[in-house]
């Protein structure tokens, strides 16, 4: 399938590892442009070498404000535009609603929702010029049914969800799409480090949260990263134009409600 990406301009956040990665190497192999960025330069450029000569690799902390629109601008100066944007950031700690401080609250809002936001804000204009544009946010299926110990997450996800809806209603005038994709668990190195908090809450050994993530997934496994890509890419290509306001889950099953 011919997904039209040969002459499209990606930003790909937090693509220097994990699901972001992935994202970009799906886009490159489809010929986007693309333009990456992560809190880990040294990280960033290895990944940016790795996928071509051509990629732009912007170190960014998108949970401080003003960077997102830094990395867009650095994008729009070496491109001269902006088709799609992968709004995609690490996921804030684990906790419960009695461990967490108001100052969690406050840096998982930064990182989730004002990101979103910020970048979406600061892309929007290359787009609306253009009368075309992909906006994809990677949220969690914490959106859909809720994860213990995820307090953070399946709230400010949540947000980030409701946004990505109310959005995609106002730029469908201008052959904008805004979607947003839901990771189950995945083999990623986020997927690790929350297995190791479980097993250390629990005091069990972390292949024991393992073994149950994976019975608890219909097709018995976790997913390999690049599938989760293949969608993304979907999402964000001329054969998606009709779809928008969604929230695609990509988990083996695990989700149990209809919608």
């Amino acid at each position: 399938m011919n997904l039209g990406l040969d002459d499209k301009v990606a930003l790909v956040c937090g693509s220097s590892r994990g699901l972001g990665r992935a994202i970009a190497d799906e886009l490159a192999a489809e010929g986007a442009a693309l333009a990456l960025c992560s809190r880990d330069p040294e990280r960033l450029a290895a990944a940016a070498g790795e996928i071509g000569p051509e990629v732009l690799a912007v170190p960014a902390d998108l949970a401080v404000p003003g960077e997102p629109t830094r990395v867009v601008e650095a994008t729009l100066e070496r491109f001269g535009r902006i088709d799609i944007l992968v709004a995609n950031t690490g996921g804030p700690p684990a906790g419960t609603h009695d461990t967490l401080e108001l100052a969690d609250w406050d840096q998982a809002t930064a990182l989730l929702l004002r990101s979103t936001v910020e970048l979406a804000t600061s892309a929007l204009p290359s787009m609306k010029e253009r009368g075309w544009g992909r906006i994809l946010a990677v949220t969690s299926v914490a959106v859909k049914q809720p994860v213990d110990n995820l307090m953070l997450s399946n709230s400010v996800r949540a947000a980030v969800t409701g946004f990505a809806a109310t959005l995609a209603r106002e730029v469908a005038k201008d052959g904008i799409t805004v979607n947003t994709i839901l990771p189950g668990y995945t083999s990623t190195e986020r997927v690790t480090e929350l297995n190791e908090a479980d097993a250390k809450r629990e005091g069990v050994d972390p292949a024991e949260i393992q073994a149950r993530l994976e019975a608890s997934i219909p097709l018995g496994r976790l997913a390999d990263p690049r599938e989760f890509a293949a969608l993304a890419a979907f999402l964000v290509s001329e054969r998606a134009g009709y779809i928008t306001g969604g929230a695609f889950a990509v988990d083996g099953g695990w989700v149990r409600g209809l919608f």
